[in-house]
């Protein structure tokens, strides 16, 4: 995930290898696109509708729309580029320092809301009472900041990327100073580091006291899903590290080495952010009820049971620990 995406294919590159890499980018965006969509839609239901009873669902709304956002920009460039050989991102001034901007800023804010999304679990696991953050309005409050803080920080492309190198011709460069690979370090660091830092020290917190809650718990017919919860932690920061890290990391370090590697970790990059649907699909049971019921257009809409949530409403965490210390 880098400049080096909007540069042009190498001669050298193995004709299959490239139209493999480009039709691969292709199919994550067709079949990403829809299934955030579909994310979005199914969140925004009647069931999920009280975020006062769960507001960590605002939280997965703004990933959904961020994790579309990401995919309209080096990636559908890598189809473009190797297909047709022109960059959507190059093809006029304002898109191209749009597109330099939103580059950076959605996969960061895809990240450090997926952060918060940890941190609101761990809270509502470990703490008896509602904190601030755990407020609807705060965490709207939240997300406000975290676009905010991340604006700030890339809103630089919208004024020193981007230049005229030839009448008609645009590079994504800068005059003002070395963008690249300056900002692919920066990036590591926001996009990557951090948030998997704080991703797994707030998971481990998060499996430490559902390892806690299920041994002193007497109630074997817990509504709270310690299995199914500690899976999908897991499955998610395990995922964050291998499929998204490595493309990060070659980018920033590595950017000359043999591209249809790098375009191939750029793939498994942008995969990562398409794998919530089916990783909803198969760990929150509540969600995946609802899809059934909008596909068999269920007008009843009833409310699953408690049973089967697993991003547990912090209520529902407080009752089980209410019933350990009695």
């Amino acid at each position: 995930m880098s400049s080096t995406n909007t540069t042009a294919k190498e001669t050298t590159e193995p004709a299959d290898t490239s139209e493999m890499i480009a039709y691969y980018a292709l199919i994550v965006v067709v079949v990403g696109t829809p299934l955030n969509i579909l994310t979005f839609i199914i969140l925004c239901r009647s069931t999920f509708r009280n975020a006062n009873a769960r507001p960590i669902l605002h939280y997965m709304r703004a990933m959904a729309i961020f994790d579309i956002l990401m995919l309209y920009g080096w990636n559908i460039d890598h189809y473009f580029s190797i297909m047709h050989g022109f960059q959507i991102q190059t093809s006029s001034m304002p898109v191209c320092r749009f597109f330099s901007f939103l580059n950076y800023f959605a996969p960061q804010s895809s990240a450090w809301l997926r952060v918060f999304v940890c941190w609101d679990r761990y809270l509502s696991l470990s703490r008896l009472h509602k904190t601030w953050f755990s407020h609807p309005k705060n965490v709207l409050t939240i997300i406000a900041c975290i676009m905010i803080i991340l604006f700030l920080l890339n809103c630089q492309m919208f004024f020193l990327a981007c230049y005229y190198i030839a009448p008609g011709k645009i590079t994504v460069f800068s005059l003002a100073f070395e963008i690249y690979p300056v900002w692919d370090y920066v990036n590591l660091g926001v996009y990557n580091c951090a948030p998997f830092i704080l991703m797994v020290t707030f998971n481990s917190g998060v499996i430490y006291h559902l390892i806690q809650l299920r041994c002193t718990s007497t109630i074997r017919n817990s509504r709270i899903q310690h299995r199914s919860i500690s899976i999908a932690l897991v499955i998610t920061t395990f995922m964050f590290l291998m499929m998204t890290i490595p493309a990060t990391v070659g980018f920033a370090f590595f950017s000359t080495s043999y591209r249809p590697v790098l375009q191939f970790l750029d793939g498994l990059l942008y995969s990562y952010h398409i794998l919530s649907f089916p990783l909803y699909i198969i760990t929150f049971d509540e969600f995946r009820h609802n899809f059934i019921n909008m596909i068999k257009c269920d007008k009843n809409n009833r409310r699953v049971g408690q049973e089967g949530i697993t991003l547990a409403a912090p209520q529902q965490w407080n009752a089980a620990r209410m019933n350990i210390t009695t």
